[in-house]
């Protein structure tokens, strides 16, 4: 019999780990997080459910493994999307639409929401990521305020009610395309709005005071 080696050994192991976190994540999709059990999982994935326990002692180190997983892929592309763009206000819609078609494609209670459903120590496993996705918004805020598409306010509390605002949004309302798309363009311009962007004819935006003088 042929020896398994240790890389094949470990390929196998990250396999049957992706196979168990897609399942969790396509029925989050269909069936949401209520419920939901290890048998469900490792049945979906296709594998016992001795084998998902030897990865994942419950449902919730499960959760956190997958939104962990989730979050950091979604921060990868959501910085290399806004690189491309130079307009603040272009850059705070992209970060909305994002976030919102996230939200709504994962089924899971989004930033500080999860904590409603997760322990203080397993939700503390989260707070960095979730900080990231704060930061970088709060950096798109301030880019805005600084250039002048947006009038100065504080950033972080600002912040904090365009997230409220976006996991209201990502809650209600079906996943039909047409539907999502209109309940995220509502959302785009509303936030954009109350952030103090203004737009001309064509619906670029325009500065709405003066970029503040640099000292030197």
């Amino acid at each position: 019999m042929p020896r398994i080696s240790a890389a094949s050994n470990a390929e196998q192991r990250a396999e049957t780990q992706r196979r168990i976190l897609t399942a969790f994540g396509e029925l989050l999709f269909t069936h949401g997080l209520p419920g939901l059990t290890m048998t469900d999982v490792a049945r979906h994935a296709g594998i016992g459910r001795t084998a998902v326990y030897n990865y994942y002692a419950d449902i919730e180190e499960l959760l956190i493994s997958y939104a962990l997983d989730e979050t950091e892929k979604f921060l990868s592309d959501l910085r290399e999307s806004l690189q491309r763009l130079e307009n603040p206000v272009d850059r705070l819609a992209l970060y909305v639409r994002a976030q919102v078609v996230d939200l709504s494609r994962r089924h899971l209670p989004p930033g500080p929401a999860m904590g409603a459903v997760l322990s203080p120590s397993s939700f503390a496993k989260l707070s960095d990521h979730v900080g990231e996705l704060s930061v970088l918004l709060q950096g798109i805020l301030a880019d805005g305020m600084e250039q002048g598409y947006l009038p100065v306010a504080d950033v972080g509390q600002q912040s904090q009610l365009i997230l409220g605002t976006l996991s209201s949004s990502a809650a209600r309302g079906s996943d039909e395309p047409a539907e999502l798309e209109a309940r995220v363009a509502r959302t785009v311009r509303f936030i954009q709005l109350g952030a103090g962007a203004r737009f001309d004819d064509d619906g670029r935006p325009i500065r709405v005071a003066q970029i503040p003088a640099v000292a030197g």
